[in-house]
């Protein structure tokens, strides 16, 4: 039985290129004639990778001051709106956040921008006080004019994520594209065997401080993501079949790279980001090397019915099937399609094999792992007296 191995072991062959690294697909077709003991003995690192709209994401940034200062209580960004509250000259745009009057363009728009290093608008108001006089701003900031410019997403990378039809007689337009009617089509978000929390369903090497690929440089697993949901039914691999487990992430988008970040708009939904994620898993052990040796045929989900009200599960599906171009549901052969790029999430994989290999890119143990057993609530709604 091969012994287990630490984070210090595997960091110091990576410095001295001998660690063993293998792409998630490359893994899992080894896994066909290798024990997960055998692939414990071999293989020290994993990589896995994600490329999809992930729209809860943004991006911090610290405009720095006017003379005379202006404490920022309005903020515009190419007209689309930004969190104000933070304090005089910082902001928080979101990429989902628009002008209504241009609602093709949002904040991810925005930060593309900034990342290719086009100028952007800046117009901000304040009431003007003692210490921040000025009361209106206008002017061009591109990245290199600003401070701070920092990606920060409470929600990306869903450990699965459910496909989505539609059975009813009207086109419906929505997060995971245009759904035509009677079934006559189905999209899913997530890239199989290399989705990186499918490789660590228990999340046992992925957690607070675990190092990323995050846009094309290094990031940062900061906190368990929002609407984290572990209780969700699992089948026969330990793989949830629904959206389950998610990460906060955060990075310097200073160095990242529009290649892994773009805008996107769904026709009458709205603006989102594609992201790109890549995180190493580590074998520590045979659990693990079991763990990301999963197969699209072993990986399950859920069709749900996006044009009827409470989104009812009409069937489960795996990857394998969805990935051939076409699945089954209610007897009826329906054509599916990706919202997220496979080429890219291999090309994410393949880069972030290649930083390990080369020595430019350490692991991090979790300094703290994420709780278990949580579930989610719905708003409740409750009548509230108006004054």
């Amino acid at each position: 039985m091969p012994k287990i191995k630490t984070y210090e072991e595997i960091n110091q062959k990576l410095k001295q290129g001998k660690a063993v690294v293998l792409t998630a697909e490359e893994v899992a077709q080894m896994a066909q004639s290798a024990s997960p003991a055998e692939i414990a003995e071999k293989v020290d690192v994993v990589t896995t990778a994600t490329f999809g709209a992930m729209c809860s994401s943004g991006a911090i940034i610290n405009f720095g001051h006017t003379s005379p200062p202006i404490r920022m209580e309005k903020i515009r960004l190419n007209g689309v709106p930004c969190y104000e509250g933070l304090a005089a000259v910082d902001s928080y745009i979101g990429a989902t956040a628009c002008d209504p009057e241009n609602p093709a363009y949002g904040g991810a728009h925005v930060i593309q921008d900034l990342l290719e290093g086009k100028d952007v608008v800046l117009e901000a108001w304040g009431k003007g006080t003692d210490c921040y006089p000025r009361k209106h701003v206008r002017t061009r900031i591109n990245i290199d004019s600003i401070n701070e410019f920092t990606l920060f997403n409470p929600r990306n990378a869903y450990q699965n994520y459910n496909v989505a039809v539609n059975t009813t007689k009207k086109m419906i337009h929505t997060y995971m594209g245009t759904l035509l009617p009677n079934l006559r089509n189905a999209t899913y978000s997530t890239s199989g065997e290399l989705s990186p929390l499918l490789n660590d369903p228990d999340l046992r090497t992925i957690g607070l401080g675990t190092r990323i690929f995050l846009g094309g440089t290094q990031g940062f697993v900061v906190w368990n993501g929002t609407q984290f949901h572990t209780t969700r039914p699992k089948n026969e691999y330990g793989v949830p079949v629904t959206n389950a487990a998610t990460i906060a992430v955060i990075g310097n988008l200073k160095e990242m790279s529009p290649e892994y970040l773009q805008a996107v708009y769904y026709e009458k939904y709205g603006v989102s980001m594609f992201i790109g994620i890549g995180i190493p898993i580590p074998i520590l052990d045979e659990d693990m090397a079991r763990r990301v040796s999963i197969n699209n045929r072993q990986i399950e989900t859920s069709v749900l019915d996006y044009g009827t009200v409470g989104m009812p599960k009409l069937e489960q599906v795996n990857y394998e099937q969805l990935q051939s171009g076409f699945i089954k549901v209610k007897g009826k052969k329906v054509r599916t399609a990706p919202v997220s790029s496979l080429a890219k999430a291999r090309k994410i994989a393949g880069e972030l094999k290649e930083w390990l290999e080369k020595g430019q890119f350490e692991l991090s143990k979790p300094v703290q792992i994420f709780p278990q057993n949580t579930s989610l609530n719905s708003l409740k709604e409750t009548e509230v007296e108006h004054d």
